[in-house]
């Protein structure tokens, strides 16, 4: 898996605020760990267009490439590590312009 992938993801529930539920998530982990961590940085997605008022987040557009079906909001701000085995199936990649404001966002939070 790289960076930029798109990923159905199985995401646990919480008490909290967390995404839970399987939903998309971009992979944002460089490749050169995979074989080393048994976990994999991403940040999952939203069609919730509301979220965009949070700071932190992306707007990503569908097309052929990213393989979603609508405008999703990356929710940056909810980065996380999760088990490389709730990833269920790869929907597609951003583009790299798409990955380097995911990336930027990251660098701001």
């Amino acid at each position: 898996m790289d960076a930029g992938e798109v990923y159905a993801v199985e995401i646990p529930p919480s008490d909290g605020h967390e995404q839970a539920g399987t939903r998309p998530a971009i992979i944002v982990q460089d490749s050169q760990f995979e074989a080393r961590l048994p976990t994999v940085l991403l940040v999952p997605l939203t069609s919730r267009l509301k979220a965009r008022t949070f700071p932190g987040v992306y707007v990503i557009h569908p097309d052929d490439a990213n393989g979603l079906s609508s405008e999703s909001v990356a929710l940056v701000f909810r980065l996380r590590a999760i088990d490389k085995r709730r990833l269920k199936n790869k929907i597609g990649i951003l583009s790299d312009a798409d990955l380097a404001q995911v990336r930027r966002q990251i660098e701001i939070l």
